[in-house]
Order: structure tokens, then sequence, then C-alpha cells
């Protein structure tokens, strides 16, 4: 049986994809080094506090406003309050990449018939979310998307 948080949800429900976290950390050291499983494990477990310690503060920031829903904005004030200001202005500019990516998916460019991604479309597209991410936080501009180029109709003009 697997241990019950306050909640009421399981520890699995709390976490983070192994895989893909497992994947990140290789990617980010250099290649001759290696980390144990039980290091890779604490490194997850604290990611998740991370996340958990931004929501709750979130959640207390959008509490104080009278609001019930959380913003981006309650998002950047906790990491505010919490210390993580120097990383205000890196989540912004993902936040407004996610925005923009967002748009395009509403817009048509990814969902066809109003079908749904595959698993793996979706899985390639986390980890190319998860390659641009990581090349922001090092510091390496993520090449931009080239614009799809629709049939024009200047020829006819």
């Amino acid at each position: 049986m697997e241990p019950i948080d306050i909640v009421g949800k399981t520890k699995e429900d709390a976490s983070l994809p192994k895989a893909t976290m497992t994947k990140i950390i290789k990617e980010m050291l250099p290649p001759d080094v290696r980390v144990a499983r039980d290091t890779q494990d604490l490194l997850i477990e604290c990611c998740v506090e991370f996340i958990n310690l931004i929501s709750s503060e979130s959640n207390e920031v959008c509490g104080r406003e009278d609001r019930r829903t959380i913003a981006p904005e309650h998002v950047l004030k906790a990491l505010e309050v919490l210390g993580f200001g120097e990383y205000i202005e890196e989540v912004y500019a993902a936040y407004e990449q996610h925005k923009h990516e967002t748009m395009d998916t509403v817009r048509g460019v990814k969902c066809t018939n109003g079908a749904e991604m595959t698993e793996e479309e979706a899985l390639a597209e986390q980890q190319r979310m998860f390659a641009e991410a990581r090349a922001r936080m090092n510091g390496v501009a993520p090449v931009a998307k080239q614009p799809e180029v629709e049939p024009s109709t200047e020829a006819d003009s």
C-alpha cells in the first residue's frame, strides 16, 4: 500500500515523470559524471517540493487578493516573496513563450479535425519544450520556429 499524504493523494500522484526528469538531470551534467539512483530520486523530490512551495505561496498571494484562481502574476509574486526574485524574468519569459505556443495551437497549427495529439506527438513536444527550457536556463537563445508559409495570392495581384 502506498503512503497517503494529508490531502488523500498517493506520493506517486504528486511526483514528476521519472524518465523525463532523469533525462534532464543527465543532460545537465558533463558526460563523464554519473548520478546514483537515490540521488536522482532526491533531486526529483526537491523539484516536487519546490513546486509545492511555489504553489502554496501562490495560493496565499491569490487569497490575499480575494481571488479564487491563481494567475501567473500570483506565481511571480510568490517567487519574489520566497526569495527567488532572480528567477522572475526567466519564468515570465517562459510564460510568454507558452502563451505564444498555446495561441498557435488554438489557431489550429497543431490540431487537425479536432483530434488531439498522439502520445508520441505529445512526448516529442514535451521533449522539445524541455530542450528550449534548458537552453534558456543555460543562457542559450532557442532556435525560433520558422513560420509556416501559406499559399500566397500575391502572384495573382
